[in-house]
């Protein structure tokens, strides 16, 4: 049986036209989402003879299997005069703008019409469209009545249209399990990875979350990825999404995929590319006008779609370009659309957890998947998740908008002002910063502006102010998103910044909640990375969970290829910094360069004290040509990044210092192996810098007895230490130097922190460790 919901049924066959940025079906659907409110109260005032939110599904018989379609209609009218079946939509546009309901909205409720009518043996059944006015709750409505054998032969065509994508699911879900019960794991087992592999599977079996801290080099994704394949096989999920926050760590998991695939696997993998890097056009401006593959996408992209999964199991992006190119369709679009016909998804977390970016296609409200998380690097998306689950509201763009309406739409701007005062008030009770309680009231006002920004819209002609003003409406959009989901995890502030910008600001501390949102759809988690310590703090804010499993693999490689050295006679604190203490860190810097020829990477807690310290290492070198040095800029592209790299692979006979910042591009996520890298300096501990966010996180966790100042600053903090450090063992036959300058390493709260594989790290000074770099370096010789 193949099951599929109406919503989906008639959006993914009968979408047709344009692929158009400037009509406001975008909004439209933004306020869709926001409707559940509307429904619910539309649905109270609609009489006793109103049932809502009404589950209904039919099978039907196709070749070789049955096909459900279900959903919930918003409500049934039993009446004297007959049955109607009510479909809500909320809207911001003003209600006479809608002429018609337009055909995706009428065709779901003619869905929910033919199946209702049929459970009860109707003859004739009538569908109707309710619009409502998200602000006034105005509403609109269009009224029509159906012979049953007109819906009856409709719907039959609209299954018939789709019956040839679900055949192919079918027949490609049998090849794929078949060719998966013969694949083995592709290599020798390391050791403790068989246990790995063994946690993972379990994991998936009993449908729990999994928390994994493995060093670099215990070979975590292929550890992951085979148990969750054969997982696939064995029915206990349909499809993989290996989420990652780095690009490099997406080619990882693409190469573990292709290395099954030389065992016959059938199995459809597909990398999801940002739309600004796989857009043909040189700007990505998503309008018929300015891209001819724009141009009626919806008329072509399902034949697009269809072409590609029926004759290839490719799905690389040269492939994806190659047939958009050929049916003349957006790449992008047509990857999101290729990306339902996969069995694993390789992409960033947004594609999941992001509520503004998220896959609507699998992870709509309600929808529930056998999904399989896989989580790379999950020690980003603490981070990260508080990012996607915040919003800011800054008081200076309210009064730049209101200026730029002010003449064409005075309404607006009148509502624009009264935002203003309200933002002034806060402005003027605020020093530094002020936690706040509540902000209904703001969210109120920017509800009203919402419908007017929505209605200016409609009928603004300049370019320039249109693009400025939906920017606008989206950042207004956000922050009532996220203001509708706040609770005990939220934290309310005002900020007057430095240069003199008053933000508003719903800071999210712990995004777990939010996070299982969108895992609870899915069957099973499993997080991963070589730097997950604490786990207790991981767990905390990425699960909600107190039953989550967690498994500490070992590392593998020979303790003795790895010196560790903490230098205690120096320190990065604020207090202690000065043009000697600059000196002494380029002195221990030169110290270690100068023990053996090879490339090292010199991690800085920022870039302000690695230009102090590298102009004391140039004083230090000036005049010899042994030792070669480059440095992180603070606004490198990726072509500059590139060349970064790269010179780390070239063959010299100079050392080569590469000085860069901890926390930054380089410091995770690069693999250089062997001798490419053969030390690294980390100067400080990664505390973020004292600022109100940070501040208000401490507070936060401080007022639940939860060491604040550990989640706030130590833990992060630490986090940046142990990936910086990451970069120097990466296989069984690296050999090299880890030190760490800062006399605060040695305190318990941070060596309590120190993963396993640290145990025998040494202590040293400036003036003894030349001995211990020639003993470690002479003892590797022999």
């Amino acid at each position: 049986m193949i099951k599929i919901s109406v919503r989906n049924l008639v959006e993914f066959i009968l979408r047709e036209g344009d692929i158009d940025n400037r009509i406001s079906g975008g909004i439209e659907k933004d306020a869709m989402l926001q409707g559940s409110r509307i429904h619910r109260k539309i649905q109270r005032r609609m009489g006793s003879n109103y049932r809502a939110e009404v589950s209904l599904k039919i099978q039907t018989a196709c070749e070789g299997f049955v096909l459900q379609v279900e959903g919930r209609a918003d409500g049934i009218i039993e009446e004297e005069a007959g049955t109607t079946i009510d479909e809500i939509k909320g809207v911001l546009k003003e209600l006479a703008h809608i002429e018609a309901p337009s055909n995706v909205h009428l065709a779901q409720a003619k869905c929910y019409a033919y199946i209702y009518a049929k459970q009860e043996n109707l003859e004739r059944i009538s569908v109707q469209m309710t619009y409502c006015h998200m602000e006034t709750e105005e509403l609109k409505q269009f009224k029509q009545e159906f012979l049953f054998t007109d819906l009856e032969e409709w719907f039959q065509e609209l299954v018939r249209r789709y019956e040839k994508w679900a055949k192919f699911q079918i027949e490609w879900k049998a090849k794929r399990n078949a060719s998966i019960r013969d694949v083995e794991f592709p290599f020798e087992y390391r050791e403790g990875q068989r246990n790995l592999v063994t946690s993972v599977y379990r994991t998936i079996l009993r449908k729990k979350k999994l928390f994994i801290q493995a060093p670099t080099g215990v070979g975590k994704t292929m550890a992951t990825v085979f148990p969750a394949v054969k997982a696939v096989g064995e029915g206990l999920g349909e499809r993989i999404f290996y989420l990652t926050a780095k690009t490099i760590t997406r080619t990882v998991a693409e190469q573990a995929f292709q290395t099954l695939k030389k065992q016959d696997l059938s199995f459809k993998v597909i990398t999801l590319t940002a739309k600004e890097k796989i857009c043909f056009c040189e700007e990505a401006v998503c309008n018929p006008d300015n891209c001819p593959y724009a141009k009626g996408h919806y008329d072509r992209v399902n034949d697009a779609v269809f072409d590609m999964i029926v004759n290839s199991d490719e799905m690389s992006r040269e492939e994806l370009e190659r047939q958009a190119e050929k049916h003349k369709v957006c790449p992008f679009e047509m990857a999101l659309d290729v990306s339902l016909w996969a069995d694993a998804i390789i992409c960033d977390y947004n594609y999941v957890f992001d509520p503004n970016a998220h896959l609507k296609r699998f992870f709509s409200e309600g929808n529930k998947g056998e999904y399989l998380f896989l989580i790379d690097e999950a020690h980003n998306l603490v981070e990260r998740g508080r990012e996607m689950y915040s919003a800011v509201l800054y008081k200076e763009e309210v009064l730049e908008m209101k200026k730029l309406v002010k003449s064409e739409d005075p309404g607006l701007a009148k509502r624009l002002e009264e935002c203003n005062k309200q933002l002034l008030m806060l402005k003027r009770e605020c020093e530094n910063y002020q936690v706040l309680d509540s902000v209904s009231h703001i969210a109120v006002k920017l509800m009203n502006i919402m419908s007017a920004l929505e209605e200016y819209l409609e009928i603004v002609q300049n370019e320039e102010k249109r693009e400025q003003t939906l920017d606008f409406y989206f950042q207004v959009r956000d922050f009532l998103n996220i203001h509708d989901i706040m609770d005990e995890n939220y934290v309310i502030y005002t900020e007057l910044e430095r240069d003199g910008r008053f933000k508003l600001k719903l800071l999210c501390v712990n995004p777990a909640v939010n996070l299982q949102t969108y895992l609870e759809q899915g069957n099973s988690t499993v997080f991963f990375s070589a730097t997950l310590l604490p786990i207790h703090y991981y767990k905390k804010l990425l699960s909600v969970e107190k039953d989550d499993y967690a498994i500490y693999a070992e590392s593998t490689f020979p303790k003795e290829n790895r010196l560790l050295l903490l230098g205690t006679d120096v320190s990065t604190k604020y207090t202690m910094r000065s043009a000697s203490m600059y000196d002494k860190f380029a002195q221990y810097i030169l110290k270690v360069v100068e023990a053996k020829r090879g490339n090292y990477l010199i991690f800085f807690p920022s870039y302000r004290f690695m230009a102090d310290v590298y102009e004391c290492f140039q004083n230090e070198i000036q005049g010899r040509t042994d030792i070669e040095c480059i440095l992180q800029s603070q606004f490198m592209d990726e072509s500059a990044r590139e060349v970064f790299l790269e010179t780390f692979e070239e063959e010299r006979t100079t050392s080569l210092a590469g000085f860069c910042v901890m926390g930054g591009i380089f410091s995770e996520g690069i693999d250089l192996t062997e001798d490419r890298l053969i030390g690294a300096v980390i100067i400080g501990t990664g505390l973020p810098q004292v600022c109100n966010d940070r501040e208000i996180l401490r507070q936060y966790f401080d007022s639940r007895d939860m060491r604040g100042f550990d989640y706030a600053y130590l833990y992060p903090g630490m986090n940046k230490v142990l990936q910086s450090a990451g970069r120097v063992i990466r296989t069984e036959e690296d050999q090299g130097v880890i030190v760490l300058l800062d006399e605060r390493f040695m305190g318990r709260q941070y060596r309590e922190i120190f993963p396993r594989e640290w145990e025998g790290y040494q202590t040293c000074r400036l003036e003894n460790l030349n001995a211990h770099m020639e003993k470690f370096w002479e003892k590797i010789k022999n």
